[in-house]
């Protein structure tokens, strides 16, 4: 349990920590979580409930069916108990402020997972506030937890992460976000970013990863013609043209992404890649039935591996902690 001050019963005010962005993360460490990831996939039994007598605030303000039962399972499975919040549940509902209500589950609990469409300087006050690790299992600026649960998918099927060529197709939105913070730290990486203009990645994070990736031997790369795709892509990625808790400005946004959906036609222009999308999918729009129940897809592996890799994210974030 975390320890507070006796005279005025605060919680002790620490640097943010956690898994907040994998920005933060090393190399070492994030190759760490895939590997352990991939461990517990083969092995779900692969520990010795390092979580018991732990409890963890799961806070999830936007809908989730994947990530919200990866983490309430997870935290479970590891030995500890999990308490749930929906998006009504907290006073910050009736204007206590996030501060306040961080130092008060700072008083109660020993980690918090939070999923919102709020900022990540919000979980990174949470954290400081309260005192505890913050897991972010999404932000508006970066869904880290997929990011990780991405990368384990692609070790779990290619054997390693170096030299891996992904082409990500549709809006720079937190999922490509946390998969080019992700990519970018492994030796000789290719990704490319295949988004409608207007809709790309922010362009601070294309900076930055990029340079990071160079600095690696590898590249991120931003294109924005449908008709560019480079045929020596191991993995094709997309997700939802929508993600939860965002609007378009553009009324014909639809009409905008027509020619970044993925068909079986545009599957065929990259013959050895597998299908990867984070889910859930909306078939008719960025990828069709045939593509995402085909042979090609380890769409439903990818999704399993959010069980697992949630289990390693805890495991990090959590365990041995004071």
């Amino acid at each position: 349990m975390s320890m507070t001050d006796a005279f005025t019963g605060l919680p002790p005010r620490r640097a943010a920590c956690g898994v907040l962005s994998l920005a933060d993360l090393t190399p070492d460490v994030l190759g760490a979580l895939a590997r352990r990831s991939v461990d517990l996939y083969r092995d779900p039994a692969a520990h010795h409930e390092p979580l018991r007598g732990r409890l963890v605030g799961v806070v999830f303000t936007r809908t989730s069916t994947r990530t919200r039962t990866a983490f309430t399972a997870g935290i479970e499975r590891l030995g500890g108990r999990a308490i749930g919040y929906g998006p009504g549940d907290l006073q910050t509902n009736t204007g206590e402020s996030l501060a306040h209500t961080a130092r008060t589950l700072g008083l109660m609990l020993d980690g918090i997972v939070i999923r919102t469409a709020g900022s990540l300087a919000d979980m990174r006050l949470l954290s400081a506030e309260s005192g505890l690790p913050v897991i972010n299992a999404m932000a508006a600026e970066e869904h880290p937890t997929q990011g990780i649960c991405d990368l384990a998918t692609i070790l779990l099927h290619r054997g390693s992460l170096d030299r891996v060529e992904v082409l990500y197709i549709g809006e720079g939105n937190n999922t490509a976000t946390a998969l080019a913070q992700g990519l970018s730290n492994f030796a000789g990486t290719r990704l490319h970013l295949l988004t409608p203009a207007g809709f790309g990645l922010p362009e601070d994070v294309l900076r930055t990863t990029a340079a990071r990736a160079a600095g690696h031997g590898g590249s991120v790369i931003q294109t924005h013609d449908a008709a560019s795709v480079p045929d020596s892509v191991e993995f094709v990625y997309t997700t939802r043209w929508q993600t939860t808790g965002t609007s378009k400005p553009n009324p014909d946004w639809r009409e905008v992404f027509r020619p970044f959906h993925v068909d079986e036609t545009f599957l065929a222009r990259t013959p050895k890649a597998l299908f990867l999308h984070d889910l859930p999918a909306h078939c008719g729009e960025e990828v069709t039935g045939a593509v995402l129940d085909g042979t090609r897809s380890i769409a439903w592996s990818q999704a399993r591996m959010k069980l697992y890799s949630a289990m390693a994210v805890l495991e990090h974030a959590f365990a041995g902690r004071d």
